[in-house]
């Protein structure tokens, strides 16, 4: 059996930080301990006093297949992940064609079958129309229903108040949902096109999915779970008048959680100026304020989850005008080190950080043996230079569109090396060949 040995590491697990050593045999972590003496045959990895993290787990990524791989793919977003400490990733089902039903989802299984670096999951779709596929969903097919609540990429809306209210009474496991008011949102484009006609300026585009637009449809999601004690995760919040939808009890304890994710805790509609249609994206990225408040969440428990909603697309399509410019921006490879950064800065601190990207998300979804450093659980682990800057440029990105909104960015650390299943994946800026991946196994229903 495999056995590798991490020494001299800063553990970062379960709001404490000590140093450790972890020894891996096979896909499992068999031990933690002060000190392990190692066996004569046992790679040894000394950490040298970098963090040791359980991975990431992204429950929120489009990699865009099925039917979008000329923008990106299973395999080059799964290999981007790990490049940036991403073990484990959940998939988006607005897709060509969308994953709205039990075979879509097992087709789309197949093709993630000995392609992904990381391991994967995927949602199941809600439209107005499927409500019989959604109940007869078992735990194990689907990481979570994904229902675009108001606006939607993709043309996957459900609207419909009947079909709303079916599914979250009969939802067999978690709901998550996209929240923005669309007539609130035709209302703000009328008014910016007859102010601008075709030509609308980006900084108004925080203006035109505006924080009302999230407020109408997260309040009634909330709603909705309250009224029918479904299980309710609500991405991608973006505004500071949402945050009072969430309670600050023990997650343990909510049906209803939040999530945040990094582009809308690091850049604020400032940067709109000199990034424009590169940081497009729905919910749209806001005021300061706004972000200041998502912080601030987090460090009280209302937020719940960081993820990435990593969604990439073509950098041509990218240079079109407001109207016909595609929402969406590329993140897995560089999501941990813009938190890590926030750490530095004291805006958050390291064990929130890992609780919010590992812990959270493996309690919340109910992921088998993930998102904890214990022994007996699968080792998917993450060493994090924080002595070593890295610099953004288009000779490092792994994405397929090749393009970053942090290109030209120095972070204070590095992702030193990567651990999915107990083997190196990445480590030294270099990929390694081994597609290591497994299907996410779930505990937890409605």
């Amino acid at each position: 059996m495999r056995k590798l040995l991490i020494t001299n590491a800063r553990v970062i697990n379960e709001s404490e930080i000590c140093d450790a050593d972890v020894l891996i045999k096979g896909e499992r972590i068999d031990k933690v301990a002060g000190s392990i003496t190692p066996d004569a045959d046992v790679q040894i990895l000394d950490a040298n006093g970098k963090y040791l993290i359980p991975g990431m787990i992204d429950d929120q990524v489009h990699f865009r297949e099925p039917g979008l791989t000329n923008i990106a793919n299973i395999a080059t977003e799964s290999a981007a992940a790990v490049a940036g400490g991403i073990t484990s990733f959940m998939d988006m089902p607005n897709v060509n064609p969308q994953t709205i039903s039990r075979k879509a989802l097992a087709e789309k299984y197949k093709l993630a079958e000995h392609r992904c670096s990381a391991n994967y999951a995927f949602y199941l779709g809600a439209t107005n129309h499927n409500i019989e596929e959604i109940k007869s969903l078992q735990i194990n097919e689907a990481c979570g229903i994904k229902a675009f609540m108001g606006a939607s990429t993709g043309n996957m809306l459900i609207d419909d108040p009947e079909a709303l209210e079916r599914l979250f009474a009969q939802a067999p496991i978690l709901v998550a949902t996209h929240c923005e008011h669309s007539p609130t949102i035709f209302d703000n484009e009328a008014h910016a096109r007859a102010k601008y006609g075709d030509q609308v300026p980006m900084f108004e585009h925080p203006n035109i999915r505006s924080a009302s637009a999230c407020l109408m449809s997260s309040s009634f999601a909330v709603d909705l779970a309250h009224r029918h004690d479904a299980r309710l995760h609500v991405l991608h919040l973006t505004t500071a008048i949402e945050m009072d939808l969430f309670s600050k009890a023990d997650r343990g304890e909510k049906r209803i959680t939040g999530e945040v994710c990094v582009h809308h805790l690091w850049f604020d509609e400032s940067r709109y100026q000199d990034l424009g249609t590169r940081i497009k994206c729905n919910p749209a990225i806001k005021t300061a304020a706004d972000r200041s408040a998502l912080i601030a969440a987090l460090n009280e428990g209302r937020m719940d989850i960081i993820a990435t909603d990593h969604a990439p697309h073509l950098i041509e399509d990218k240079k079109k005008s407001y109207f016909k410019v595609p929402a969406g921006l590329p993140l897995v490879q560089h999501a941990l080190l813009t938190l890590f950064e926030l750490a530095r800065d004291g805006q958050i601190s390291l064990e929130l950080l890992v609780d919010k990207t590992s812990h959270a998300v493996a309690d919340i979804y109910g992921v088998v043996d993930r998102g904890y450093i214990r022994e007996g659980y699968f080792a998917d682990l993450v060493l994090i230079d924080n002595k070593a800057p890295y610099t953004v440029n288009s000779s490092n990105l792994l994405y397929k569109c090749h393009w970053s909104p942090f290109e030209g960015e120095t972070f204070s650390s590095t992702i030193d090396t990567t651990i999915v299943n107990g083997h190196i994946i990445y480590q030294n800026g270099k990929l390694y060949g081994d597609v290591v991946g497994q299907r996410l196994q779930f505990k937890r229903g409605r």
